[in-house]
């Protein structure tokens, strides 16, 4: 369809105080940083703009207003001029070319007059509170405005939330087209439902809904991908790592130095997917992840995190022994595949003693090489995935930290497994070596992300402690 009018649909987002009017936007914007969301009263004294969609068909400006403080007295105060007006509309519009009661009503007002400056309106409402007087004074002065209303019921992933009672006395006041959306527990469906019926209130404007909604959907599954890329990555970079030391050096240095290495390997890729999420590592209160201040709680290479999501290891690992890095094979003329075979055989978990591995070195000609072991490289994967899908769900506006619980079950699916392990065999593909690194051809690393983004699934709900804390 040919755009015909190249001025952007104006949304005014308007409600009680404290009804998550710019956590909405927050969500909506994916900016954590816009307005002030706080449980303090009046926390949006004026309006603010702020703009979706890149594409001029699809532009959106939506005016974040102040809250609805006292819908009841200015019901009452223009009760005579209303009756008095030719239409309600007109009667909005004398009150706003008056004093607006020596102040009183002064933030009241702002709301009006951007709703008489908008296309539609987006009323939020907190499902967790019953409807009382001041809700239905409230849609009454915004249906005065003449301007088509789509309640928004905010929170409906609350235990607290009545959506159904909601939705029955909304009904009772002529509302029956509204939307369901939680700014805190984030669903792409729902949003995905909000501008569909925004698009049913608006014919005029559908064309240009439509495209917003195509524009987002195509950058949800951009950022899903490159995500997974993300996640690809680290596992490559850490399943081809290795270091290779002779009988006579300290292994010491070197399997600390390589503890170190995949550490802060993990938490550059945490940053990444924080960025692409856009949530902020600096935020005063943390994202609700399972990290703090955008790291991981519990180390990589502690054994009882590894047995908290179900990842076996040998018992070395299990005590701590050799703390996540294995001797996977002894190099001394031999191919790889044996080497690999021996490496196994002295026990992938880092399981080997120096009483057990000392003969092994003699024999082949006094060298080993040390790799991140199986079980390490599945915790990576499962915390990586654990990662993605919080951010998934995650809300914008969405302040308390994520207390989730780890997966059980080790590796998040067997053809990624299959695809990492593979690049054990291949320590030119990691780029922690230096040395050796020319990096994993674009095939091996797609196909990595295309195993993580299946073993993504369907995402799961968003736990109730988003709200409990």
């Amino acid at each position: 369809m040919n755009v015909t009018n190249r001025n952007p649909l104006q949304l005014a987002v308007v409600g009680h105080t404290n009804a998550g009017k710019t956590s909405l936007l927050r969500t909506l914007t994916r900016d954590a940083g816009f307005g002030e969301v706080s449980e303090r009263p009046a926390t949006t004294r004026e309006v603010a703009r702020i703009n979706l969609g890149n594409d001029p068909a699809a532009a959106v400006a939506l005016f974040d207003t102040p809250g609805l403080e006292d819908a009841l007295g200015l019901r009452s105060h223009l009760g005579e001029q209303l009756e008095r007006a030719v239409d309600p509309v007109a009667g909005i519009e004398a009150f706003l070319q008056g004093d607006h009661a020596q102040g009183r009503y002064e933030q009241e007002a702002r709301v009006l007059r951007q709703m008489l400056q908008s296309d539609a309106a987006l009323l939020v409402i907190d499902s967790r509170e019953p409807m009382r007087a001041k809700h239905r004074d409230e849609l009454q002065l915004l249906a005065a405005c003449g301007r088509p209303l789509l309640p928004v019921l905010n929170f409906v992933a609350d235990p607290e939330a009545d959506a159904a009672d909601w939705r029955a006395q909304l009904a009772r006041q002529g509302q029956h087209v509204l939307a369901e959306f939680d700014t805190v527990v984030f669903d792409a469906r729902a949003e995905d439902w909000l501008f569909e019926k925004l698009g049913l209130m608006l014919d005029a404007h559908r064309y240009r809904l439509t495209a917003l909604q195509a524009e987002r959907r195509e950058q949800r599954r951009a950022t899903i991908m490159a995500a997974c890329r993300v996640v690809a990555e680290l596992l490559v970079d850490a399943a081809a790592l290795r270091r290779t030391t002779t009988t006579d050096q300290d292994p010491v240095p070197i399997r600390t130095a390589m503890r170190d290495q995949l550490r802060e390997r993990e938490q550059a890729a945490v940053a990444a997917l924080l960025d692409l999420f856009h949530f902020e590592l600096g935020a005063c209160q943390p994202p609700a992840l399972p990290l703090i201040d955008g790291t991981w709680r519990e180390d990589l290479f502690d054994p009882d995190h590894l047995r908290e999501f179900g990842i076996r290891t040998g018992s070395a690992v299990a005590a701590g022994g050799m703390a996540g890095l294995g001797v996977d094979a002894m190099t001394g003329g031999l191919s790889l595949g044996a080497a690999t075979a021996i490496g196994a055989g002295l026990g992938a978990a880092a399981g080997a003693t120096d009483r057990l591995i000392r003969p092994w070195w003699g024999r082949l000609r006094g060298r080993q090489v040390l790799t991140p072991d199986v079980a390490v490289l599945a915790l990576l994967a499962a915390r990586q995935q654990m990662l993605v899908r919080a951010l998934l769900r995650r809300g914008h506006a969405a302040t308390r930290p994520l207390q989730s619980e780890a997966p059980g079950g080790g590796w998040p699916g067997t053809r990624l497994r299959r695809r990492v392990l593979r690049c054990r065999t291949h320590p030119g593909w990691s780029r922690l070596n230096q040395s050796l690194s020319g990096g994993a051809p674009p095939r091996v690393v797609q196909g990595i992300a295309e195993a993580v983004e299946q073993s993504l699934d369907e995402v799961p709900s968003g736990p109730v402690s988003e709200y409990r804390g």
